[in-house]
């Protein structure tokens, strides 16, 4: 399956411009306590099939983690249960932009 992807400087961009994104921080607890994309959604890689209910199939996601391993494995799953997600490359080490923390 090829996943559809984003760099973390085009989120950027498009977060300044005022676009609203949806984004999803798939990172353990520990590790969205040192900055998260402001107003992404954390939920842990390990929780997304039982929390599946709480996203909208009718919105795009962004997926994140630290690397973008962890966001591409989430990606597979929504994608797998028809739900329109895009991988943010290189993850939270490759991002640039505010954080905020949670």
């Amino acid at each position: 399956m090829s996943l559809n992807t984003i760099e973390p400087q085009e989120v950027e961009r498009l977060l300044q411009e005022g676009k609203h994104l949806n984004i999803i921080d798939v990172r353990e607890n520990d590790e969205v306590v040192q900055g998260m994309i402001p107003n992404a959604t954390h939920i842990p890689l390990g929780e997304i099939p039982n929390r599946i209910h709480e996203l909208d199939s009718n919105k795009e996601y962004v997926m994140v983690c630290r690397s973008g391993k962890r966001s591409e494995k989430a990606c597979e799953i929504l994608a797998s249960n028809q739900f329109a997600v895009v991988n943010m490359t290189g993850g939270m080490l490759s991002w640039k932009g505010k954080t905020t923390n949670k």
